[in-house]
């Protein structure tokens, strides 16, 4: 129907003009969204006429069928709990239970008694070796030393730990079901618990979903064979005459015409484990009754709510772009202005921390050099070496910690566009820490970094990288207590993407809060916060081909988790590129 709907629609009314902020825009926008709206509440009415039975049809559809598929879900879902729970057990007693112990057919009758007691519907039990031998038994039979060696449910269940049969007959000309579960010794041998199972308790679930007189309800395997008996269509182990239906494990309804001529809907859903499909027919005629006393009044609603429409449509859509166009010149003009406020923010206060950090090393310098000066130009022996050369690693070491700052604070400030380049994000990350680390240091927050080692090289702009990651660290900082800890972590999350995440124990934050983290001028620090700083980490990373995630809950903390794009072989210049 959707397809008829838009050949009916004018093509000119789907080609809306470019995005911008140009009052022509708007005022088109405006023009096509009234047109529009009121085209596809007219045509409804006009065509009503000749096609609303087949519409009203088609609503009803879903909404009759659906508690067709409620009912099949729930019956899937006590055959798998019966089964379930007949598995658990075997398990159970093969976990309990030593080889030695299940060997002793005393011990074995008394378990089976227990069981079938309690649990009902269990035939028999039986202990199979590694080799096939059926080692004890206990049960209404005499199978004891019986070979399953060569029957293909054996190599099953050494291949899967478990199995579970179709329904069959065997020996004991009744319909039932084998269960059978593996445990492998200390010595690398296995041996095998086999339980059957009568299938009294499949006809009862059916049973239990109450159908009508007119409807049927069965269970096939793969082969379209059937489990348990049909009322229309035949009885155990043989083939069913409706087409089998497409893989699907979830409730799914097709229409069919079945070998008696009736149009029938089929409602069906497979098994995972055993191979079964559980089937629901019920005829076209009673499934639809319902529908021809619903139409009169939908045909009602649809034209309440059409004139409803009329009625809203000129005022709501007016306010609507009037609303629309001076938000995104607002948005536009502002977001642009604080996007470049915050970054020199976060380079002045960059700026703060490396002007603390190198007053020190330069006095160390200072004194340093003139020690070395007075040493030099004044001993008539060199007997100060020892001293000498301390003061000279000093220096070192102290000119190469300026280094370092400084290099640090241009490559962040120096670029504002995006300049890519190969990088290793261990290597942005531990840049970062040295500027936020002294008021952590400060609060006592406990910075756990889980860097991964060998990570890939990824391709993207430092100081862009450096200003997300200060951004979302700056935050975590803020939302911990004294005393709190942030964990910081890098991974390979996949064949294209390397990941970092930023992880506080915080007091977290509220679902609503959670929805609106990047909108633009949403902040919960009332009195000092812009609300640009997420924001514009999420613009900056989109701009850097990655993406970001957020988890959180309140009294839990968050987890901020960025995914970048590794490098190319042609970026990295062939090389892995770790650092």
């Amino acid at each position: 129907m959707h397809k008829l709907w838009l050949k009916l629609v004018p093509s000119w009314l789907l080609e809306l003009p470019d995005v911008g902020t140009s009052p022509e825009r708007y005022k088109a926008l405006r023009r096509n969204m009234i047109v529009l709206m009121i085209f596809v509440t007219i045509a409804p009415l006009l065509i009503m006429a000749a096609i609303n039975y087949y519409q009203y049809q088609a609503a009803l559809h879903k909404e009759i069928l659906n508690p067709l598929r409620s009912m099949v879900s729930k019956t899937k879902h006590s055959f798998e709990l019966f089964l379930a729970e007949r598995v658990s057990m075997v398990s159970f007693i093969s976990s309990a239970y030593s080889f030695q112990d299940l060997s002793d057919e005393k011990t074995l009758n008394h378990i089976f008694r227990v069981t079938k007691q309690e649990f009902g519907g269990f035939v028999d039990l039986g202990l199979i070796d590694s080799a096939g031998l059926q080692v004890s038994y206990a049960g209404p039979y005499d199978f004891k030393g019986k070979d399953y060696s060569g029957q293909r449910w054996f190599h099953e269940v050494q291949i899967r730990g478990v199995y579970i049969s179709d329904v069959f007959m065997g020996y004991r000309n009744f319909p039932h079901v084998v269960i059978a579960v593996q445990r492998i010794m200390e010595d690398g041998r296995g041996w095998i618990l086999r339980a059957t199972i009568d299938t009294e308790k499949f006809d009862n679930v059916i049973a239990s979903m109450g159908l009508d007189p007119d409807s049927d309800a069965f269970l096939l395997n793969r082969n379209g064979i059937f489990q348990t008996g049909s009322k229309f269509y035949g009885e155990v182990f043989e083939k069913c005459p409706l087409p089998i239906t497409p893989v699907s494990y979830e409730a799914n309804v097709v229409e069919q015409v079945d070998p008696q001529g009736r149009k029938i809907i089929l409602v069906y859903t497979y098994f995972v484990q055993p191979a079964y499909v559980l089937v629901v027919v019920k005829p076209q005629a009673e499934v639809l009754r319902s529908w021809y006393t619903l139409k009169s009044e939908l045909f009602f609603v649809l034209l309440g709510s059409t004139a409803a429409i009329f009625l809203v449509v000129f005022k709501l859509t007016d306010r609507l772009i009037r609303r629309m166009r001076e938000s995104d010149e607002k948005r536009e003009a502002a977001f642009r202005e604080m996007e470049h406020a915050h970054k020199l923010s976060s380079m002045g206060r960059l700026a703060a921390g490396v002007a603390h950090e190198i007053n020190n090393p330069l006095a160390i310098i200072n004194e340093k050099a003139g020690l070395i000066k007075d040493l030099i130009e004044y001993a008539s022996s060199f007997t100060e070496r020892d001293k000498f050369l301390a003061a000279v690693d000093a220096i070192l070491r102290s000119v190469n910690r300026c280094r370092k700052i400084t290099h640090r604070l241009l490559g962040f400030a120096r670029r504002m566009e995006v300049q890519i380049e190969v990088l290793n994000v261990n290597e942005v990350i531990t840049e970062v820490l040295s500027f936020v680390e002294k008021e952590a240091l400060y609060r006592k927050v406990e910075l756990d970094l889980k860097l991964a080692d060998n990570l890939p090289p990824i391709s993207s702009d430092r100081g862009q990288l450096q200003q997300v990651f200060l951004n979302i660290i700056n935050n975590a900082i803020e939302e911990v207590s004294d005393g709190g800890e942030i964990t910081i972590t890098t991974w390979e999350a996949d064949n294209e993407t390397v990941a970092a995440s930023i992880q506080d124990n915080g007091q977290g934050m509220t679902e609503e809060t959670l929805k609106n983290i990047f909108e633009p001028f949403f902040t919960t620090k009332k009195g000092y916060g812009t609300g640009l700083g997420l924001p514009i980490t999420y613009g900056i990373v989109k701009k850097l081909g990655g993406n970001i995630e957020v988890w959180s809950k309140k009294g839990e903390g968050a987890k901020f988790t960025v995914y970048l794009p590794k490098a190319t072989p042609l970026e990295t210049g062939g090389h892995d590129g770790s650092l």
